[in-house]
């Protein structure tokens, strides 16, 4: 792997764009479902394709076991979860790594709009 590249660094170049540009008008200081309705006008704005708050089976041996929500899929492959938190945490990723898991994708994004500064953190699986 090149350094510096990640897979669909095109693609999730846009939707960093789009965070950047969010966070930029509104800042830190609002809950999670503030900067998702945001982004969610952005991606629109920007004509990027996502899904909103998808919802997905959690299969365990065979066994339906419930399900869980992502805040995004975008371009149908990768995983936006938003945060605004002090700082994105390991059980985040952890987090994430379960909903790529269980999604059958193998890319995803944490936005965490609750510093001065948009924190990103890319999840590969």
């Amino acid at each position: 792997m090149v350094q510096g590249y990640y897979p669909d660094s095109d693609l999730t170049d846009k939707i960093i764009g789009s965070a950047i540009e969010v966070h930029k008008k509104l800042g830190p200081g609002y809950p999670e479902k503030i900067y998702q309705r945001a982004l969610a006008e952005e991606f629109r704005r920007r004509s990027i394709p996502f899904t909103r708050e998808e919802t997905f089976r959690v299969i365990y041996e065979g066994k339906d076991i419930g399900y869980e929500v992502m805040d995004f899929r975008v371009y149908k492959k990768i995983v936006v979860e938003l945060k605004a938190v002090r700082e994105i945490m390991d059980l985040h990723a952890k987090q994430l790594v379960g909903y790529l898991k269980a999604a059958k994708l193998q890319l995803g994004l944490i936005l965490n709009f609750g510093k001065s500064k948009l924190e990103i953190k890319r999840v590969i699986v």
